[in-house]
């Protein structure tokens, strides 16, 4: 048996940071990891689809220009040329050896491997037993999610991996899922020319969003040529020839590919946390405000339930960080979690929606704003749907959540953001001077239809 102060399984930003941080203080690491060190994020997740992304918005700008100053002659997508940055300049062909470089000079040792806790302080991986004296860091991250769906087990689809991955795209997708990944990975490849149909179980797409977003996401897909089909359940999957068949109960959807981002899901049986005597079917791992999930083991990212986004694993790593090395530092409060789903518009969103401040018994008002009306949807012309929404709680004067769809919006959601998680006074937002104001007046809009 070896030992280590410190093991870290999962080595995705939040992991990574966590084992890094300690060896950079003097503390003996031990990072597992079976994937990239690094994690979804620079691989399949933030960098490489973000490329993916600024590449199609590129076009659909360059597509608006005779509308706004002039002609430009016609534009024709490459993806060539998006798949070879993805490859030599965002993954580096998927290959992390600068990674685990990075981590071994800070002193850390890196075991490539499959971890799994069993017992306090005791991680094994592939059969060698190693320890923990002061603690493990479960940081595992999430997997995507496949639906029970009669006959999905015989038909190839792809995940986002095999989506980011890409070397030519197919003539026709079939997208199952409507959330974050699933809208931006189908406008991507609906402005290279694919012909895209979105299949979402949910009333609306982004359905963790407002209704009022999923809606209007849902126009703009109808005018960019994108099939949305939204509150259809899929019964069963097969294959017609060289065709993959998607069957709801109002009829059959047919693509030459399918790509499935129906959710992720954490699999802590295979983490072993039931040796600490935790439900291993679970749906995310139990923290507390110190991140801690029982005496000597700490959680991190993802496996926490807190959310897919790499800002949340940061933010809690920075949690961990200190309290292993017993430093003072402000408990977890996520009750002004920003999210940002990068469609075009981008779909910013902070805190909770008008429904979940309902059900949580807030006394709510709503105000918003549509950015086609504001000045800011006046200048910028094509391309400027979306819209402003505010959650007060009324009895204390405060914003509990916001959104902000519209070209820019995660920029946009920056004041929101601030206003949702520092509790500013609702009156206050209304007699501040806001930074660039032609960009943020739909806030000041949204805040007149409040009150």
């Amino acid at each position: 048996m070896s030992s280590f102060d410190v093991i870290v399984i999962g080595l995705g930003p939040g992991g990574e940071h966590v084992a890094g941080s300690l060896a950079d203080a003097g503390l003996s690491v031990l990072g597992v990891d079976h994937g990239l060190v690094g994690g979804e994020c620079p691989y399949w997740g933030c960098v490489p689809s973000k490329m993916m992304i600024r590449a199609a918005d590129a076009l659909a700008e360059a597509r608006r220009v005779p509308g706004l100053g002039g002609d430009t002659g016609a534009v024709r997508p490459d993806w060539t040329t998006v798949a070879t940055r993805i490859r030599e300049e965002a993954t580096d062909r998927w290959d992390d050896s600068v990674a685990v470089q990075r981590f071994e000079d800070k002193g850390g040792t890196f075991v490539r491997g499959t971890g799994r806790v069993v017992g306090q302080g005791r991680v094994e991986v592939d059969g060698v037993t190693y320890s923990a004296g002061r603690g493990v860091v479960l940081a595992t991250g999430t997997q995507p999610a496949v639906p029970p769906i009669e006959g999905l087990e015989d038909v190839p689809y792809w995940t986002n991996h095999e989506a980011i991955e890409a070397k030519e795209l197919p003539e026709s997708l079939v997208v199952l899922g409507g959330g974050a990944i699933g809208c931006e990975l189908a406008q991507v490849f609906a402005r290279f020319g694919v012909a895209v149909t979105v299949v979402e179980m949910a009333p609306h797409l982004v359905a963790g969003d407002e209704p009022e977003v999923g809606e209007a996401l849902a126009e703009v897909f109808a005018e960019e040529g994108i099939r949305v089909l939204t509150g259809a359940e899929v019964q069963r999957a097969g294959r017609d020839g060289d065709q993959v068949v998607l069957t709801t109960a109002d009829g059959t959807v047919t693509a030459e590919r399918l790509l499935v981002a129906t959710g992720r899901r954490v699999d802590l049986a295979g983490l072993g946390v039931a040796a600490l005597g935790l439900d291993d079917q679970a749906g995310s791992l139990p923290v507390d405000g110190r991140c801690r999930v029982t005496d000597g083991v700490w959680g991190v990212g993802d496996v926490t339930g807190e959310g897919a986004f790499t800002h949340v694993a940061m933010y809690q790593a920075e949690i961990v960080i200190a309290d292993l090395l017993g430093r003072d530092h402000p408990e977890a409060d996520y009750r002004g979690l920003p999210r940002v789903t990068f469609t075009d518009p981008e779909v910013g969103a902070v805190g909770m929606t008008e429904q979940q401040a309902r059900d949580a018994g807030i006394t709510v008002r709503t105000g918003s704003a549509q950015v086609p009306s504001t000045a800011r949807g006046w200048i910028h012309k094509a391309g400027n749907e979306g819209l402003i929404k505010l959650v007060e709680d009324t009895e204390r004067g405060v914003l509990v959540g916001a959104t902000a769809m519209s070209p820019a919006g995660g920029e946009v959601l920056g004041a929101l953001a601030v206003a949702v998680s520092a509790q500013v006074p609702t009156a206050a937002l209304r007699s501040m001077i806001y930074a660039y104001p032609t960009f943020h007046r739909g806030i000041e809009d949204a805040l007149r239809d409040l009150g």
